[in-house]
């Protein structure tokens, strides 16, 4: 008897929360919360299409690569000591240019 007490007593603020969360669910939404969550969306859309358009239309240094798994890549991605990021090429000569380096360590591929 106990223990059944103690379950129903465990159970009613489950209980409670569901009947409050299927009360606010059945209440329509005011017109005020429709009209901010069109104009949300309308403008995550509008940020992410000019974000694409911006991409798409930039120039891109000579020295940038896209490498497939590692994303943007400054510098010669063959030398080991490349940090590759798309902000810093290495340690030993960061802003660049790779070509020439007396640090370079060639890294084989296969």
């Amino acid at each position: 008897m106990l223990i059944a007490l103690i379950i129903v007593i465990g159970l009613i603020p489950a209980t409670v929360s569901l009947l409050v969360g299927w009360r606010c669910a059945r209440e329509a939404t005011p017109p005020i919360n429709r009209q901010f969550q069109q104009n949300f969306l309308l403008a995550t859309d509008q940020v992410a299409t000019e974000r694409i358009r911006r991409l798409s239309t930039r120039t891109r240094h000579p020295d940038e690569h896209y490498v497939d798994g590692m994303g943007l890549v400054i510098g010669d991605i063959t030398c080991q000591l490349n940090a590759r990021s798309p902000y810093i090429r290495c340690a030993a000569n960061p802003s660049g240019p790779c070509k020439g380096c007396r640090e370079y360590e060639g890294r084989e591929y296969d």
